[in-house]
Parts: structure tokens; sequence; C-alpha cells
């Protein structure tokens, strides 16, 4: 089997249904998932060499990533397509679940961060960051064509669940966020 097919060599590419430039608002919806996935695995290599203490953070971001191809998948059809959407609401229900554990072990947030600390916190605001740049590409995405709901929400909710992963990312090795100097407080404790 050869990589290459030179079917894009023009600038188009197909998608679920048809073909599309390769600039289309649904491929850039779907390839900024797909850099966020490449991201996604960047944090995941750098787990392993931290002796297990990001065992069930490496697991929650492995699903992720195959979550996040089901996301590619579902922007990726050319017309409506509900009955073959993978992407569901238990899914953005159950990154909840995660985020509300790991918090639960975070020192108290009141003012905004800077993005950074370990490497791997670093990474994790990355991916933070190209999930809401994927969130935005499906967004308009959205206001051409009819889109599963439910991909939205998820990588809403997913960019939460990177900022949470970045914050126990640095409190698991012992380092602290940095707070931006001049942010008002901002965030409040849930009792």
């Amino acid at each position: 089997m050869n990589l290459y097919t030179r079917t894009g060599d023009a600038g188009q590419t197909s998608i679920i249904g048809g073909r599309v430039d390769k600039d289309d608002a649904r491929i850039e919806a779907y390839g900024t998932i797909d850099e966020l996935n490449s991201f996604v695995g960047q944090a995941v290599s750098l787990m392993d060499t931290n002796s297990g203490i990001f065992a069930d953070m490496k697991e929650e971001l492995l699903q992720i990533q195959h979550e996040l191809f089901d996301c590619g998948s579902d922007l990726a059809y050319a017309r409506l397509n509900e009955d073959r959407y993978k992407v569901g609401a238990e899914l953005a229900e159950r990154l909840e679940t995660w985020i509300d554990r790991l918090e639960q072990n975070n020192p108290p947030l009141e003012k905004f961060i800077l993005p950074g600390g370990t490497s791997l916190a670093a990474i994790l605001h990355v991916c933070r960051t190209v999930c809401r740049r994927a969130e935005r590409r499906a967004v308009t995405l959205r206001h051409q064509h009819e889109v599963n709901p439910e991909v939205l929400t998820y990588l809403n909710r997913l960019s939460d669940y990177f900022f949470a992963a970045a914050r126990t990312a640095n409190a698991r090795m012992h380092v602290q966020d940095i707070e931006y100097v001049r942010s008002a407080k901002v965030f409040g404790r849930k009792s």
C-alpha cells in the first residue's frame, strides 16, 4: 500500500460523502482536532517518565485521543447523519466527572495563572489552547453546515479538562502555578 494517493494534489480532499477544498471550514475544524490529538500524544509520552504518578491521567488521555478521532469523524460528514455520529452527551458528562476529581486535589485557584510549570503542565496548556481553537473552528463550521452539536459541547468541556490536568501535573510534581500578577480574583471554590 502506498501512503500517497496523489488525489489531493490539486488542493481537494475527500470527506464522508464528497470532496472539498483543503481549506474548507470542515477540513479546518477536523484538522485542528488532529493537531490537538498530536499534542495529547506528546503529553502522554511525557507521562511515561514520571514513575506512574500520572497513570490515571495517562489512561484518560489515551481515551481522549480515541474520542478526538470520533469528533473528527463526526465533523467529516458532507451531510447531516445523526444515525452514524459517535460523540454523544455522555462523553462531556464523563469529562466533568474527571475534572471534578482532578480539581479536588488541586490547590485553591483565585486568579488567572500563567501557562507552564512542569513540561507536562506546559504541553497540557498547549492542548487547552489548541482545543479552544478547534472549538472555534467547529463553531465556524456550524455557521455553514449542520454538525453534531455534541462535538461542540465535548470540545468546550475538554479544554476545561486540560486546564485541570495541567494544574494537577504541577501539583503532583510539587510545582506551584504562577499567578498572573495583574489578575483580579476571578475564581472561587464551589462549596
